[in-house]
């Protein structure tokens, strides 16, 4: 199991994507000091160490594959410090965040206003900020024989993942698609079974440009189709079930070779889920929070040219003021590498949208400001 996990590591650090499972990571593979990550990643001799000991995080499922990198990089220059990060969805680390048991959190949607006023008890003398620290698309993957090039809207998914279209040669996916051959067949449309901020980010998306008849939430609203534990989940249940259809992130596209829909979203020409298309429209995304605060409210509604809507940004959540004394040093060191220029310069090769500039800048200076 070892062997696997610091070869998974490893494969990904040049870029063949992992998404198998749901593991802790560990220091493992921290002999390679060449700066794993290739395409630009950070040498470990760029990385200002801190602290000693484990560091426990977890969250978001999103930001599992840049993590591996990010934690394989970290590892290989600082030998006393043991990163592990669960992938435990981003609802349940913004749970164990607030309850004190990990140093930060991995979150596809930024704290609600209750969850901030439940974090000053955890942060002593400040409270908890939202970094956006990862952006990319949301896929939409399919599993239709004999289709390649699928086009759909926001309309038909939102009736899709409703159970209200029911098979694939629907009069309203012909019409998006109509020199496809689409089968009479079942569609399956399989959702995240925890609370997970890609849910969340996807049915915004849903809402806002499709008429979706539920409240957006990192809970599943929708009425029917099968439910799979995390983006490897339900990206696996897609990969092996005829007729199924399913959104999760990029990268778990791409490592699996899952087509993917493109978006009819009112533009001259449907948009391709590519890191390049999403930072166009993450770029439109607005700063709400305040303070050191840094949430980002995204335009899922965009029609700009080449702009892919279904996007997310995970933020690492932490203290701003009053982070414990023995996780304090490690902490500040580890997400001002993830935030640096050499740190997010990992992220584009593995179907990651690096922060743009402007963002960057503001989480480096949050960053820098840790107590």
């Amino acid at each position: 199991m070892k062997l696997q996990r610091k070869n998974r590591v490893r494969a990904l650090a040049v870029g063949a994507l992992a998404v198998t499972g749901a593991l802790a990571l560990s220091a493992c593979g921290s002999d390679d000091t060449t700066g794993a990550g290739g395409g630009g990643a950070a040498k470990p001799s760029n990385i200002k160490c801190d602290g000693k000991g484990k560091l426990l995080a977890s969250g978001s499922s999103a930001q599992k594959n840049a993590m591996d990198v990010w934690v394989q990089n970290y590892s290989g220059a600082c030998k006393d410090t043991e990163i592990n990060y669960q992938p435990t969805g981003s609802g349940a680390g913004v749970t164990t965040f607030l309850q004190g048991q990990t140093a930060f959190a991995g979150s596809d949607s930024a704290l609600k206003p209750d969850e901030v006023t439940k974090s000053k008890q955890v942060c002593k003398g400040g409270q908890a900020v939202d970094l956006p620290m990862v952006g990319g698309p949301i896929a939409v993957g399919y599993n239709v024989p004999g289709v390649d090039n699928l086009v759909l809207d926001a309309k038909t998914l939102s009736k899709i993942f409703n159970s209200e279209i029911k098979k694939w040669n629907d009069p309203a996916i012909k019409q998006l698609n109509p020199d496809a051959k689409l089968p009479a067949l079942k569609i399956q449309p399989f959702h995240r079974s925890d609370d997970s901020g890609t849910t969340d980010n996807f049915t915004k998306y849903l809402k806002a440009a499709g008429g979706w008849k539920h409240e957006p939430a990192k809970k599943w609203e929708g009425e029917g189709g099968q439910a799979a534990s995390g983006s490897a989940g339900v990206s696996s249940q897609v990969k092996q079930t005829s007729g199924a259809i399913s959104y999760f992130e990029l990268s778990y596209a791409t490592a699996s070779k899952i087509p993917t829909a493109k978006l009819n979203t009112g533009a001259k020409e449907p948009v391709e889920a590519t890191v390049d298309n999403a930072s166009k429209a993450i770029s439109e995304a607005t700063q709400v929070g305040k303070g050191d605060d840094l949430a980002l409210k995204l335009n899922y509604n965009t029609k700009a040219e080449g702009a892919y809507p279904i996007t997310l940004v995970t933020y690492e959540i932490a203290c701003n003021k009053g982070n414990k004394a023995e996780t304090l040093p490690a902490t500040k060191s580890f997400l001002t590498y993830i935030a640096s220029k050499d740190g997010q310069s990992a992220l584009k090769e593995l179907g990651y949208a690096p922060l743009p500039t402007e963002i960057a800048d503001k989480v480096r200076a949050t960053v820098a400001k840790i107590s």
